[in-house]
């Protein structure tokens, strides 16, 4: 039996940072078997301790071996709705597969969880048939805003229990962050939109250009007569880091950015009317998942030189390992150990960039050795793009427009840790809008978990 994981095929990288189509190809049959194979079916199944949604991780490999995928797609949907985007955007090394026994052995990878759950979802799209089981109604409604993964899995589960549920979508397109954030070449939108479809197949129904917190409030919405509301808004306000020159033109937020590309299709230009500037050279600061996602992507629109400028080593950058060494195949240049510290202009268009050498020295509150500038240790970059991709936070609408919900000082909706309900009765919350930016698979976890909470408090009125 193998120690290595099945390769997954993938587009060449210098054939693949030309274009937006999927970089990694998928697993055949025949692999992905192979790779099922590998499971040793644990007594104690540790890789389901790391899965947020609680999968059967052990019993759909199973059947993955058998050749029995049907089987294995109802297994993991008895609790993930989203597979198909879970295989492709978790940070599975972190979570199941990082608790995987096999993985744990010396020289020996762990199960590609991932993959397998990812060719399952694929498989069942293209050829298994969709479930025409009747869902018997409860006569209770329930509001969710927002829908991203949190939304989603929260109306989906609730929808499972014959709730009948309302998504309000801020923007016009359904998918939150799914569709605006993460570019088409990790995760197809037609993928996206299939996922949604078949949640809005159990009856879930979505309203898109509604704001709430401006077009209609929580209150309002509880006037409405909805039993019960789950706010799954998100964290779409970018942060800066307010150095000198961040207001010239060429400085974008990761959230403009790659929302005019990914939901606005700004890379169709001018076959669709969003044009996305960038210049020969584009710096982008950060080194999480955004900000790989920014600097590939200003590598498909064209620029030559895209820098990922980050203060701390590669060993302290957040994102995914498989997204960083996907970066360097395609020729992003990576600037460790530097800091951004002014934009200059000319003409009120961005020149360059100035950047502060930095060393790491004692560990902060974070457990991460504190990069502190070297002195006198400074260069610039010249370039006509910058992109700031350093965290976000939730938009501020809600809590403004809703009395007697309580939230952290930097936007984040408290709630109790073991329901997802907030200060306000009824009122539910869950993903980003409570955590701030994190994961995909951690905000649906979320909308699960109030999915329950909320079914339990309601069935017993």
């Amino acid at each position: 039996m193998s120690k290595e994981k099945v390769k997954m095929p993938e587009q060449d990288p210098q054939v693949r940072n030309k274009n937006f189509e999927e970089v990694a190809l998928g697993y055949t049959k025949e692999m992905a078997m192979e790779e099922a194979t590998r499971c040793l079916n644990c007594k104690k199944p540790f890789c389901m301790d790391g899965c947020p949604v609680n999968v059967p991780i052990p019993r759909f490999i199973q059947e993955v071996a058998k050749g029995d995928f049907d089987k294995a797609f109802d297994i993991i949907t008895e609790e993930n709705a989203l597979p198909a985007i879970c295989g492709r955007v978790c940070p599975q090394e972190n979570q199941c597969e990082g608790k995987c026994v096999r993985g744990r052995a010396k020289g020996s990878e762990s199960v590609a969880i991932g993959r397998l759950e990812r060719f399952v979802a694929d498989y069942h799209r293209d050829h298994g048939k969709k479930d025409e089981s009747k869902i018997v109604k409860n006569g209770k409604k329930v509001a969710v805003v927002g829908s991203g993964p949190s939304g989603i899995s929260c109306a989906g589960e609730l929808a499972k229990r014959g709730y009948d549920v309302k998504v309000f979508e801020a923007l016009h397109k359904t998918g939150g962050v799914l569709s605006y954030g993460i570019p088409e070449f990790r995760l197809p939108k037609a993928l996206v939109q299939y996922e949604i479809d078949t949640v809005a197949d159990m009856g879930v129904d979505f309203e898109t250009n509604v704001v709430v917190g401006r077009t209609i409030t929580v209150d309002e919405l509880e006037e409405e007569g909805f039993d019960a509301i789950f706010v799954g808004s998100g964290a779409g306000l970018p942060r800066f880091q307010g150095i000198p020159g961040e207001n010239l033109n060429g400085v974008y937020s990761a959230n403009e950015f790659l929302t005019r590309v990914n939901l606005m299709k700004g890379y169709m230009f001018p076959d669709r009317p969003t044009p996305v500037k960038v210049t020969n050279t584009v710096c982008v600061v950060g080194a999480g998942n955004v900000a790989m996602d920014a600097a590939r992507t200003a590598k498909r629109l064209g620029a030559e030189n895209v820098y990922i400028v980050y203060r701390r080593s590669e060993e302290e950058a957040p994102a995914r390992k498989e997204e960083i060494h996907h970066a360097k195949e395609e020729g992003i240049i990576f600037k460790f150990l530097t800091n951004p510290i002014e934009v200059k202009g000319e003409d009120g268009w961005v020149k360059s960039l100035v950047c502060q050498e930095m060393e790491l020295g004692e560990p902060d509150e974070s457990g991460r050795r504190r990069p502190v500038p070297v002195e006198g240790k400074t260069f610039e970059i010249e370039t006509g793009t910058f992109i700031v991709a350093i965290g976000q936070s939730p938009n501020p609408l809600i809590r403004q427009t809703t009395p007697g919900l309580d939230t952290q000082k930097w936007g984040g909706i408290i709630v109790n840790e073991e329901t997802n309900e907030t200060s306000r009765e009824n009122v539910y919350a869950g993903g980003d809008a409570v955590t701030g930016a994190a994961t995909v698979i951690l905000a649906m976890g979320a909308g699960k978990k109030a999915a329950q909470a909320i079914d339990e408090k309601l069935s017993k009125k």
